[in-house]
């Protein structure tokens, strides 16, 4: 019963991760990356649709991102979409596609990341905490019901427990990997 509430506990641990790096690799770092605009979200074909779907996102060089649309007729829609995404990139439309050039990030700005990450990092954290208190809950229910000792409830909390401890772990590494990134000049 134990193993059972923990090995479904494992795969939404790894979810909250998977979102985390999701989230972060959105951060510009001052290297040029697809995933900084890659969910931006384009008013295209009458709805909105983010960019990787209506064009060819690349990096040819660290310091740059060139889009291609499929349809050129999206050229305009897709510079207004990275314009109005607060992003701070100015994209330069030249007919066939679409160019940004990656600014160097100044001191503030990477303060101002660097605390976007933290938080980011929090709310994570605040996820798996949630994750661990339902299967605190699932593990007193199974005890209260009669389908394990109390015995096999404290082993299973100190697993719990462990189990936890080593995603949060991941979260700091993660950030801490991230943090040094956004300070590398």
């Amino acid at each position: 019963m134990i193993d059972e509430i923990l090995n479904n506990l494992r795969p939404r641990l790894e979810k909250a991760i998977e979102f985390l790096k999701r989230d972060l690799s959105t951060l510009h770092t001052g290297k040029a990356n697809p995933s900084l605009v890659s969910d931006v979200l384009v008013e295209a074909y009458g709805s909105k649709m983010p960019l990787k779907s209506v064009a060819s996102i690349t990096a040819p060089n660290p310091k740059s991102i060139i889009i291609t649309p499929w349809d050129k007729a999206n050229l305009g829609l897709i510079e207004k979409a990275i314009l109005s995404s607060n992003l701070g990139f100015t994209p330069i439309n030249d007919g066939e596609s679409v160019r940004i050039n990656i600014p160097p990030l100044n001191e503030e700005r990477r303060r101002e990341f660097a605390k976007i990450v933290s938080t980011k990092a929090e709310e994570a954290k605040v996820s798996i905490r949630n994750l661990r208190h339902e299967s605190h809950e699932e593990i007193k229910k199974a005890e209260s019901g009669g389908k394990i000792t109390e015995d096999e409830k404290y082993r299973g909390e100190d697993q719990l427990q462990k189990i936890v401890e080593e995603y949060n772990k991941k979260v700091d590494n993660i950030t801490k990997n991230k943090e040094q990134e956004l300070m590398q000049i």
